[in-house]
């Protein structure tokens, strides 16, 4: 028996996510952002001062794909690098004031987003499909190792 597209949930979260995605980069590129940057921003908007290696862990990326992205911020300035006090041969990376300035309006846009993509769900369907998503991502990085 073949596997529907409607019927995989992989598939369908995939599909979900690129929506997502599609849709955040719609809000925010009239302030100069990329979607690939919203994950790392963030994590730094939660804590700055990481390792390139640490972000990578948080936002679940690959070092090249994070240097490009991290480049590519460096360049916009939204990020700054700094040698670690305690380990000079890695960089930190803290955000610039302009990064700082576009939090709030920044993460509107995705709660926007967010509004439109859960309108019709009830509050009791939102909590309970918060739940079920964060037991699958639980169960997908027990599998995995993370």
């Amino acid at each position: 028996m073949s596997l529907r597209r409607t019927e995989s949930f992989g598939y369908v979260i995939n599909y979900l996510g690129r929506l997502f995605a599609r849709a955040l980069e719609r809000r925010i590129q009239r302030y100069g952002l990329h979607p690939g940057q919203f994950p790392a921003l963030l994590a730094l908007w939660e804590r700055e001062g990481i390792s390139q290696a640490e972000l990578c862990r948080l936002v679940q990326v690959e070092q090249p794909t994070m240097a490009n992205t991290l480049n590519r911020m460096e360049r916009d300035s939204l990020i700054r690098r700094e040698p670690d006090p305690q380990d000079r041969r890695r960089a930190l990376v803290f955000l610039t004031e302009r990064a700082r300035a576009l939090e709030v309006e920044v993460t509107a846009e995705a709660r926007g987003v967010n509004a439109v993509a859960i309108g019709s769900l009830t509050p009791e369907e939102r909590a309970e499909l918060l739940r079920l998503l964060n037991k699958m991502t639980g169960n997908l990085e027990r599998e995995m190792g993370l």
